[in-house]
């Protein structure tokens, strides 16, 4: 009897560890319970989902795929890989099909548009009796049918609606199948509104910053990192645990319509930009990481486009037909594979590298020595399987850009960009960019290609070869998934979402960089700083109609290029030029369009026209002939040259304004601000302008606390501004500082690293770091 006592006893002693010692607590909030374990994860799930709660050790984890037992990719104490490899084996083709998949632009609520556009009901959502929140038939049927996990969000209404939104989302995915929770993503969503107002202490929907080329303007890595640490908490506030970017295309090609969206042409900026960037959005701390420098404020970063979408023949951006091409004339892909392999995949945090990388659209000209093959750069063996994963030993997610598996039905189509491809079936394209080492279709909601090539891929190779391609893609995606918590806990308080987006901190961060991000280029006779109450003349400025980048119809305008209600804080407004003591003309870069003009053809050209970085009348005298690329299945040429052709910029006006005001104002100061998206020919008005500062994206506030000397200009250009066409023309596509650049009336050269303060030319430690090198 006393031994079966004994016995009892022990075999209780061994049992209680195990599961009856309580490790864990739980709360609830409506049919959302949060469960916290000691020393553990927090987990989060909705009751509605059916998914109950499982212990081990006196620790709670949840079932996902409610069959009663911890699995390995339900526990939270294994890495990520060994959960993503387990839960990989366990998933159907169907199911690893859809992981694959990467949605279309989705708005929160959906709109009628193309972009982000939805149904409810199968009613557009004003008219149906549906919540902001809600999801819309094409997202339950994406994310029930095609297992579609990852989500591009656009447009939210406020980030309430954004958090009530992912926790629908949430909800919806916990209780199909394994329980793999959503990855939802965004395209950068930071950049400042120029007419918006900051107070200090002042909340906003997000926080607002410059965009990346005024980041780059600060030559300051570690404000970047900054950045990325604030944007990345309030992503994952409005449930977003991957962005798209950022985008460290080496920008060396002036006429490149993305120019603006890169960190300008220094190879060693371009670096140190991608690494800080990363890093901050990447690496949690303290008691929001769960391993490796991952957790719950980290936010996947996925890196584009490799190899460089910088070098596009003639600046033509390969969104279209008529830019597929990226050439490289000084045989210089090495500079343009520095801010991938050395920034971004070479992190000083603990996370290592970037979680993702998207191809560009590109057809990267002759960089495939080995197949010969010109395909898009998602297509490419070489460049993914060989280069990326290869030689750099690259083993994260590769995702394509939106749309490249879409037939082109014409030159100028936006979002079908099958390039190189073209000749293939929808399927194929999908099967050959599988095995050239692609886990992942942008813009694609359907597993149905993805399923046939897999029998593609079983028919040439066998079903276990093409298994364990298709896992090794799964495993891929799922770390990315566990690695962040959302197998724990995906869900988001709504009350904690509109405490962090936005919040007043992050809001000042953002102006404060904003400030630090306006170079200023000439200040003749120290012109600025200005004192407060001057009476100012603002010109109107006149937008003519045409089209913006998407190719959509934009009406025309004449309105005050600023808030006059910000600007009257500052200075007394006039329309009387005679009044004003001086006066403040506010113009864009120059904008000729896309380089591809139907309307050529139709006269019997080949379509392709300059793309001119000045406002006048532009004849390309000096342009190449015959081009490097060329050919496509919808034209019956290979040579794009645009020699002898003549554009004029669309904004042509703004020059106008600027000798227009000159005129008017007579001896008193003229002052241009100049809102850049790439280079630009000075010489058109830059002897007119006693003061000139160039913006990258901000409040009209930030220019204005810099032209009254709030704060005193600090920004460098982080690119070279031409003398004119003539050396745009002869530079090549792929070589950065490798133009002549403009010389002002005080004698400065608006090259890189150039700019000034109150006290003349800024030379400190950021010029002597970052210095041009010329190959």
């Amino acid at each position: 009897m006393k031994k079966s006592l004994i016995y009892f006893v022990l075999a209780v002693l061994v049992v209680l560890p195990l599961n009856s010692c309580k490790k864990w607590s739980e709360t609830a909030n409506g049919s959302l319970m949060t469960v916290s374990n000691k020393d553990g994860q927090t987990l989060g799930y909705d009751t509605a989902s059916g998914v109950k709660l499982i212990f081990n050790r006196g620790f709670a984890f949840k079932d996902l795929n409610k069959d009663g037992k911890l699995d390995k990719y339900e526990d939270w104490r294994l890495t990520a890989d060994e959960r993503a490899k387990d839960l990989a084996s366990k998933l159907s083709v169907e199911q690893i099909a859809g992981l694959m998949l990467y949605s279309a632009h989705q708005s929160i609520p959906a709109g009628r548009t193309r972009f982000g556009g939805g149904t409810y009901g199968e009613k557009p959502f004003d008219e149906s009796d549906a919540k902001p929140s809600d999801l819309s038939d094409q997202q339950v049927k994406f994310l029930t049918e095609d297992n579609l996990r990852h989500v591009l969000v656009t447009r939210v209404q406020s980030p309430e609606v954004a958090a009530t939104w992912n926790n629908n989302v949430q909800a919806l995915c916990e209780g199909i199948g394994f329980g793999i929770p959503a990855n939802n993503s965004s395209d950068p969503r930071h950049q400042a509104t120029s007419t918006a107002e900051y107070n200090v202490g002042s909340e906003g929907q997000i926080s607002l910053w410059p965009g990346s080329l005024g980041m780059a303007a600060t030559f300051d890595p570690e404000m970047v990192k900054q950045f990325g640490d604030v944007a990345s908490r309030e992503y994952r506030a409005l449930g977003i645990a991957t962005a798209l970017s950022p985008q460290i295309d080496l920008a060396t090609e002036p006429r490149w319509a993305r120019f603006s969206g890169t960190f300008g042409e220094s190879p060693q900026l371009d670096t140190d930009m991608a690494r800080a960037y990363v890093d901050g959005f990447q690496t949690s701390s303290g008691d929001k990481e769960i391993a490796g420098g991952w957790g719950y404020t980290s936010v996947n970063a996925m890196i584009k486009h490799w190899p460089g979408g910088g070098p596009e023949e003639g600046g033509r951006d390969a969104h279209f037909s008529y830019g597929k091409y990226a050439v490289y004339p000084g045989n210089n892909v090495a500079d343009h594979l520095l801010p991938f392999t050395q920034g971004a995949l070479k992190l000083q945090g603990s996370t290592q590298m970037a979680s993702a990388v998207m191809p560009y659209y590109t057809i990267s000209y002759g960089l495939d020595t080995v197949n010969n093959e010109n395909v898009g750069n998602a297509y490419s063996a070489y460049l993914i399987n060989d280069l990326l994963r290869g030689t750099y030993g690259y083993e994260g997610v590769v995702c394509t850009d939106w749309g490249v598996t879409n037939d082109n039905p014409a030159v100028n189509s936006f979002g079908t960009t099958c390039w190189g491809v073209e000749t293939l079936t929808v399927a194929e394209r999908h099967y050959k960019a599988i095995m050239a080492g692609t886990d992942q279709f942008g813009g694609n909601n359907d597993k149905g290609p993805v399923l046939e090539a897999y029998n593609m891929g079983v028919k040439e190779h066998g079903e276990e070869f093409m298994r364990k391609r298709m896992e090794e893609s799964a495993v891929r995606l799922l770390k990315n998934i566990f690695r962040v918590g959302l197998f724990e806990n995906p869900y988001l308080n709504v009350e904690d979402t509109k405490k962090t987006v936005g919040n007043a901190e992050f809001m000042k961060a953002g102006y404060d960089a904003q400030l630090k991000s306006i170079v200023m280029v000439k200040n003749k006779d120290k012109a600025l700083p200005l004192k407060k109450d001057l009476t100012v003349y603002i010109p109107k400025k006149f937008t003519p109609a045409g089209r913006n980048f998407f190719g959509m119809e934009t009406p025309s305008s004449l309105n005050y290029p600023v808030s006059l209600d910000v600007a009257k804080k500052y200075f007394r407004v006039t329309d009387n030029p005679a009044e004003a003591d001086l006066a403040l003309v506010f113009i864009a870069s120059p904008n000729s369009g896309s380089g591809y003009d139907p309307e050529d053809v139709k006269k019997g050209g080949n379509g392709y026209v300059p793309i001119s970085l000045q406002y006048s009348p532009y004849k390309a005298t000096d342009a190449r002939d015959p081009s490097i690329a060329g050919g496509d299945p919808l034209e019956k040429f290979t040579n794009r040259t645009y020699k002898n052709k003549t554009v004029t910029a669309v904004n042509a006006t703004d020059l106008k304004m600027v000798l227009d005001a000159r005129k008017a104002l007579k001896d008193k100061p003229v002052i241009v601000v100049v809102d850049v998206s790439k280079s630009m020919v000075f010489s058109e008005f830059e002897k007119e302008a006693q003061a000139i500062l160039l913006t990258f994206g901000v409040q009209d506030q930030a220019v204005l606390d810099i032209l009254t000397g709030a704060t005193e200009p600090s920004a460098l250009l982080p690119f070279q501004m031409p003398v004119d066409m003539k050396t745009v023309e002869l530079q090549k596509e792929d070589v950065p500082f490798d133009m002549n650049c403009h010389v002002d009336s005080e004698g400065n050269s608006y090259d890189f690293g150039f700019g000034l303060n109150w006290s003349g030319v800024i030379s400190d430690a950021r010029t002597a770091k970052y210095q041009k090198t010329v190959k």
